[in-house]
């Protein structure tokens, strides 16, 4: 799959992202568009049965985005009203929307500046702030492992009130145990950009049969029995409707994209590490940028490439990314801090002022640059040739050269 293109001036582009739907999904897809059946049925419950022994969960249960999982997976800890949950400030919008919308506090907690996302100090030192949470949403950016038990142990809340949104992390490892396989829940993404792509979709899985019966029922009304298997030979069309629910199910469309898609993950996964190692020595002698860590236990999914433009760079971030633009170079930044977002700070109100230097200092500083499986090598060196340009232009740049010529003369 092609992922550069010529613009209308000559300039090679290179997308921030391409979405792969390989050839078996969209046979699947068409499969299921003949079958008649194209909601929720039995393409579902085998996407469900396939990605639970991927991840090794004994449950999967597929709903309409991550976020929806996020929400129903709070729902599922049957919280009181207004319980306070830690999570990231620099995070998704949506995962803030999902404990708002469980009828919940979100409690934000600022970043590891090496790692971008909460650990165990900054946690607890939320909970200094904020008094003890009931429960945390627990982020893996970018698909590095997050120290979850560590950061649970620093709030004092036991793992089977810890969701992760691990919509960043399919394939992440914490230490030898996969990331789906450690807490309560953990909530995976379906969407266009993400390492197993559908277009949309979510799942949850868990080990707890009563939390997956409950989610499962949640995600479409409350209802006891969806349309399919009300209408099985000799089942009856009655239901019942015990809990709160959503409209949040996947299409048997949607899951047959996703079985398909699952049988090319490991080849997906090992194309992004290879991205990473390279981008990582194209890039390791441009002064002031930072290249992203890597995990020193367990293994990164590398859904996002996030590099730091560091003041020694001489130019700003917003700069660089225009430049790169220009260029035909096109890139991200993933986030913006949800306590620097209008919404939530009348929400949320004084508890979110001033307590997030670093996200807010590191927020300045980060870009997302194009990975992807159908990333070519040439796109890639294309994206870093750019970069190293850049770099010769900056005022950093100029001066590193002026000091090499003057040691030579």
């Amino acid at each position: 799959m092609a992922t550069t293109v010529e613009a209308a001036t000559g300039t090679t582009v290179v997308p921030f992202a391409v979405t792969e739907i390989s050839p078996e999904a969209r046979e699947a897809a068409a499969r299921v568009l003949a079958s008649g059946w194209v909601t929720t049925g039995p393409e579902v419950a085998e996407f469900e049965r396939e990605f639970a022994a991927w991840i090794g969960a004994q449950h999967a249960v597929a709903v309409s985005s991550c976020t929806a999982a996020i929400e129903l997976s709070l729902r599922a800890l049957r919280l009181p009203a207004g319980a306070r949950v830690l999570t990231s400030t620099m995070t998704f919008c949506g995962a803030i929307h999902a404990i708002i919308h469980a009828g919940l506090t979100p409690v934000l907690v600022d970043v590891n500046p090496e790692t971008l996302m909460p650990d165990a100090f900054t946690t607890a030192a939320a909970v200094r702030r904020s008094g003890r949470a009931q429960a945390m949403v627990v982020l893996h950016y970018a698909g590095y492992p997050a120290p979850v038990e560590e950061m649970a142990a620093a709030a004092g809340v036991p793992l089977d009130r810890v969701v992760e949104d691990a919509a960043h992390a399919l394939g992440t490892r914490a230490g030898d145990r996969p990331v789906g396989t450690i807490s309560i829940a953990t909530c995976f993404s379906f969407y266009a950009t993400k390492n197993l792509a559908i277009g949309e979709g979510g799942m949850i899985v868990t080990s707890d049969p009563e939390f997956a019966d409950y989610v499962r029922r949640a995600r479409l009304h409350g209802m006891s029995g969806d349309a399919w298997k009300r209408y099985l030979p000799g089942a009856s069309w009655r239901y019942s409707v015990d809990v709160p629910g959503l409209k949040a199910n996947m299409s048997d469309v949607q899951a047959a994209i996703g079985r398909a898609q699952l049988q090319h993950l490991p080849r997906w996964q090992e194309r992004r590490v290879d991205l990473a190692r390279r981008y990582d020595y194209r890039l390791a002698d441009k002064p002031g940028l930072q290249t992203p860590s890597w995990p020193a236990h367990g293994l990164h999914a590398w859904h996002l490439y996030v590099i730091k433009v560091k003041p020694a760079f001489g130019m700003a971030r917003d700069q660089f990314i225009r430049n790169l633009a220009e260029r035909g170079i096109h890139c991200s930044v993933h986030f913006i801090p949800v306590h620097q977002q209008p919404y939530f700070r009348r929400v949320l109100g004084s508890d979110i002022i001033g307590h997030f230097p670093a996200a807010d200092s590191v927020f300045e500083e980060i870009v997302s640059l194009p990975l992807y499986p159908a990333l070519s090598d040439a796109s890639m060196e294309r994206v870093c040739q750019v970069i190293a340009e850049l770099a010769n232009l900056s005022p950093a740049g100029r001066g590193e050269r002026r000091e090499s010529r003057s040691a030579i003369l």
